[in-house]
């Protein structure tokens, strides 16, 4: 691990442009006991993904289903009316 001396700024921000990765744009921060803060990097997702990613059971058998495609339950096309 690589150390790199930052400094904050008369407003207290800090310049990350030496350090990190540059795919990393947002990110968690919290502050240990000792003063230290830990930036973690973080993703955004809508809610809807979030209570997905929650159901486990699901997100297995979608998993299963990509693994193996001779999995997928075909269905057919309803009738056409008219």
């Amino acid at each position: 691990m690589t150390e790199t001396l930052v400094e904050l700024d008369e407003r207290r921000r800090l310049s990350l442009g030496k350090v990190g990765w540059p795919e990393h744009r947002r990110y968690l921060a919290h502050e240990e006991s000792d003063g230290t803060i830990v930036l973690v990097p973080a993703r955004v997702m809508p809610e809807s993904q979030a209570r997905l990613l929650a159901n486990r059971e699901l997100v297995e058998q979608i998993e299963h289903t990509l693994d193996d495609p001779s999995n997928r339950v075909r269905r057919g096309r309803p009738a056409r009316k008219g």
